[in-house]
């Protein structure tokens, strides 16, 4: 995703392989809305499924901070090439307040990029409200020129139609 990446992945494969390839991803319902140099936001339709405490009701303090570290991540990968690796090294989350029975929206910008490590800051909202349910803050390892991203779904066929 990076302005000197020279392989050929499109913006629309890498919100699929986010959206789709991704298993805890597809199950939330995460959705990539919006992808720029350094910048990422994400969203997580509300469903009934994402509570955690029924008598607010309130959405899982897991469910927000697993958005706050995929659109994290995704803003970071949006800095380097499609052959290096972001993986989680450290994350810290301030819940504000608790998350309504609303959509969970994530914007996160990326505060520094170094050769093996990046910082980014996350805010996490709901609805058209401008008071944030909470703050993010990650730090992720970067690898440099481990591979290409796995399709698994064409993986796994591929395995199959090895398979005796």
């Amino acid at each position: 995703m990076s302005d000197a990446s020279n392989n050929n992945v499109t913006r629309e494969q890498f919100v699929r392989f986010l959206e789709q390839q991704i298993p805890f991803n597809r199950v939330l319902g995460m959705k990539a809305c919006s992808l720029s140099r350094g910048r990422a936001i994400f969203e997580i339709p509300f469903k009934p499924e994402l509570v955690g405490d029924i008598f607010r009701p309130a959405i899982h303090g897991g469910v927000v901070s697993t958005l706050i570290d995929a659109t994290g991540g995704a803003a970071a990968f949006t800095m380097v090439d499609m052959v290096d690796r972001v993986s989680t090294v450290d994350m810290r989350v301030d819940y504000l307040r608790h998350g309504k029975e609303e959509t969970l929206v994530a914007d996160a910008k990326v505060v520094r990029m170094g050769n093996r490590v990046a910082a980014v800051q996350v805010v996490v909202h709901q609805g058209d409200e401008e008071q944030p349910i909470a703050l993010g803050s990650c730090v992720y390892n970067v690898s440099r020129g481990v591979g290409m991203p796995v399709d698994r779904t064409q993986a796994s066929q591929d395995s199959k139609a090895d398979s005796p």
